[in-house]
C-alpha cells in the first residue's frame, strides 16, 4: 500500500527526531561517566596523595619541639586515609602505617620505625598514582569512544537532513508547480489541460479530482456554449425591451447592464458604463450618483429632451441561495400619472371651491327659516331643519379640508409665520369648540405650564390643527366626561396635546391615522372625510415640527404635536 504524503511526513520528522533524541541520550550518558570517573580520580586518589604528603611532612617534626603537635596532625591524616581506602592492597599498607606508627609513639626503634613508616607512605602515594594514571587512561578511553560515536551518529543525521532538505522541496514543490499550471489553464478556458502524476499519495489524488474536473469543464463548455450565448442574447433582448430604465450592479460594485431607457436617462453610451465600477461612474455622472445614494422613495423629476418627467426608484435585490449576488435598480416612468393626479388636484379644488358658494347660500336661508319673523314653524319642521343644518355644516367642513388638502397636495400651502403665544392659541381653539363640548357636558381641563415662550409659527395653521384635535376628541368623547388640553416647555421646543377619553384606536392602525383618506375600520360613529388628520401632519411639518398619537383601546387617544420656539432677548 503506498504511503500518503502526509505518512512520509511524519515518518521522515519522528525518525529525524528519533535521532536526535539518541544523540542527547549518548551525549549526556558519556559526559555523566566521565564526570563519575573525573570525581572518583579526586575523591578516591588525589586525597589520599594528600593525606600522605602531609603524614611525610610531620615525620620531620616527630623528633623537634612541636613532636605532640606533629604527631595529633599525623593521626589525623592516618585516620583519614583509614576512610578513604579504594584500592587493592592498599588496605594492608595502612594497615602496616598504623603498626609502625602505633610502635613509633612508644619509642621503640625509633629509627628504624620511621624507615618504615616512609616506606609505607611511598608505597601507598606510589599505589594512588598508579590508579590515577590507570583511571585517567579509561576515561580518555571513554571519551574517544564517545567522541566517535556522537560523530557517527551527528554524521548520518546530518546526510539524512541534507537529504531530506534537497529532496522534500521537490516532493512537494514539484506537483504544485504542474498544478498551478492546470489552474491558470482553466482560468484561461483551456479544458484540455491535464496534469499527468504517477503517484499514489494526496497530490495523486489531487491530480486525478483537477483532470476529472477539466474533463466535466470540457463536456459543459462544448455542449452549453450556444444554449448560454443563445440564453445571454435572449435576455439582453428582454431587459433592452423593457418600458422602465433598469441597471444592473453585482455584489462587487460592478455594473452588468444597461437597458437604452437607462442610457438615454444617464446621457451615456454602453461602453461608458457597463463594466465598469459604480464609483467611477458615480464621479462623472450626476443622476447615477444620486440614483445610488438616495434611498427615498419619493417621486423625483428628470428632464429629458426638455420635457419634465417624473420617475419613482425601486431597488430590487438578486438573491442566490443565501447570498446577495447584487441589486437592480428600475426607474418607473409615473410622468402620467403625475398629470393625473396634477389634474385631480385642481379639480378638487375648483369643485370644491364652486361648491361652497352654494352651501353657504343654503346654511344662510336655513338660519332666515329659524327666524319667526319668517314665520313659525313646528317642532318637527325645526328638527329636519336642524339636520339640514348639521348635513350642511360637515360638508362645509368637507369641503374646507378638501380645498386645504389641494394645496397641500400642489405644493402651494401659504404660511403667515410669525411670533406667536402659546396661551393665545390655546384659547382661541378652546373658545371655538367650546358649544360642542357643552352640548355633550365635556368639560375642557387644562394643564399649561407657566412661562412658556413665543413659538415661530402660523397661528392660523395651529388653531386648525388644534381644532380638528378638540373636534375629534368631542366626537369620540363619551357625554359628561372630560378632555384634557396640555401644552408644555421641551428640549428648544413646545408641545402641545389633547387626550381624551374615548375607545381608542387599535395597535395595527395607529400607524396609519395620519395616513390621507384613512378611517378606522370598524367604527359606527359618523365618520369624516379621512383627510383632517393628513392635512394637521402636513402643516405641522411644513412648520418644521413633529406630530404624534399615542393610544390603547380602552383608554382614550392622546393627539399633539412639537414646534421649536423662539425666545426674546
Amino acid at each position: 500500500m503506498a504511503l500518503k504524503l502526509k505518512t512520509k511526513v511524519a515518518l521522515g520528522g519522528i525518525f529525524l527526531f528519533a535521532l536526535l533524541i539518541l544523540v542527547g541520550a549518548l551525549s549526556f550518558y558519556y559526559f555523566n561517566r566521565i564526570t563519575e570517573e573525573a570525581k572518583g580520580i579526586v575523591q578516591d586518589n588525589y586525597e589520599t596523595l594528600n593525606y600522605s604528603r602531609d603524614m611525610l611532612k610531620e615525620m620531620d617534626d616527630l623528633s623537634g619541639r612541636d613532636s605532640l603537635d606533629a604527631v595529633k596532625n599525623f593521626e589525623q591524616n592516618l585516620q583519614a586515609q583509614e576512610k578513604n581506602i579504594t584500592e587493592p592492597g592498599e588496605k594492608e599498607l595502612t594497615d602496616s602505617l598504623r603498626k609502625n606508627f602505633e610502635a613509633l609513639k612508644l619509642k621503640r626503634s625509633p629509627d628504624s620505625l620511621r624507615s618504615l613508616i616512609r616506606k609505607n607512605i611511598s608505597g601507598i602515594m606510589q599505589l594512588n598514582l598508579q590508579a590515577i594514571n590507570k583511571k585517567n587512561q579509561a576515561a580518555k578511553a571513554s571519551a574517544e569512544k564517545a567522541k566517535a560515536i556522537i560523530t557517527l551518529i551527528l554524521t548520518v543525521c546530518t546526510l539524512i537532513g541534507l537529504t531530506f532538505i534537497f529532496n522534500f522541496p521537490s516532493l512537494v514543490a514539484s506537483p504544485i508547480a504542474k498544478l498551478t499550471e492546470g489552474i491558470r489553464a482553466i482560468a484561461n478556458k483551456n479544458y484540455r489541460e491535464r496534469i499527468h502524476l504517477n503517484r499514489k499519495d494526496e497530490f495523486g489524488e489531487l491530480a486525478n479530482a483537477f483532470n476529472s474536473m477539466a474533463e466535466k469543464l470540457d463536456e459543459y463548455e462544448h455542449s452549453n456554449l450556444s444554449k448560454i450565448l443563445f440564453e445571454k442574447r435572449r435576455a439582453e433582448t428582454v431587459i433592452n425591451s423593457l418600458k422602465d430604465a433598469s441597471i444592473g450592479i453585482d455584489n462587487k460594485g460592478a455594473i452588468l447592464f444597461a437597458n437604452e431607457q437607462a442610457l438615454q436617462l444617464l446621457n451615456l453610451k454602453e461602453l461608458e458604463i457597463v463594466g465598469q465600477s459604480q464609483e467611477g461612474v458615480q464621479k462623472k455622472n450626476d443622476l447615477f450618483r444620486f440614483l445610488i445614494k438616495e434611498q427615498t422613495s419619493i417621486p423625483f423629476k428628470i428632464v429629458v429632451e426638455g420635457k419634465e418627467n417624473y420617475f419613482t426608484k425601486e431597488i430590487i435585490d438578486i438573491k442566490q441561495g443565501n447570498e446577495n449576488a447584487g441589486t437592480v435598480i428600475v426607474l418607473k416612468n409615473i410622468t402620467s400619472f403625475k398629470e393625473l393626479d396634477v389634474a385631480k388636484t385642481n379639480f378638487i379644488a375648483t369643485v370644491s371651491h364652486e361648491l361652497k358658494t352654494p352651501l353657504a347660500s343654503s346654511d344662510f336661508s336655513l338660519k332666515l327659516l329659524e327666524d319667526p319673523r319668517i314665520g313659525q314653524i313646528s317642532n318637527e319642521q325645526k328638527e329636519l331643519i336642524q339636520q339640514l343644518k348639521n348635513d350642511n355644516q360637515r360638508m362645509l367642513k368637507i369641503l374646507s379640508e378638501l380645498l386645504n388638502m389641494s394645496q397641500v397636495e400642489a405644493g402651494k400651502i401659504q404660511l403667515n409665520i410669525q411670533d406667536a403665544s402659546p396661551y393665545v392659541i390655546i384659547q382661541n381653539s378652546i373658545n371655538a369648540v367650546n358649544s360642542s363640548a357643552k352640548e355633550k357636558q365635556i368639560t375642557i381641563q387644562r394643564k399649561i405650564e407657566d412661562g412658556l415662550p413665543l413659538i415661530k409659527t402660523d397661528p392660523d395653521k395651529i388653531g386648525w390643527v388644534l381644532n380638528n384635535f378638540l373636534t375629534n376628541a368631542i366626537k369620540y368623547s363619551p357625554e359628561e366626561s372630560t378632555i384634557i388640553v396640555n401644552v408644555q416647555n421641551g428640549d428648544n421646543e413646545v408641545s402641545f396635546s389633547v387626550t381624551d377619553k374615548g375607545s381608542g384606536i387599535a395597535e395595527p392602525y395607529i400607524g396609519k391615522i395620519f395616513d390621507r383618506y384613512f378611517q378606522v375600520p370598524g367604527r359606527t360613529d359618523k365618520k369624516g372625510s379621512g383627510i383632517g388628520l393628513a392635512i394637521c401632519k402636513e402643516f405641522i411639518e411644513a412648520m418644521g415640527g413633529k406630530i404624534w398619537v399615542k393610544s390603547m383601546i380602552g383608554s382614550g387617544s392622546t393627539f399633539g404635536f412639537s414646534l421649536p420656539f423662539f425666545q426674546e432677548g
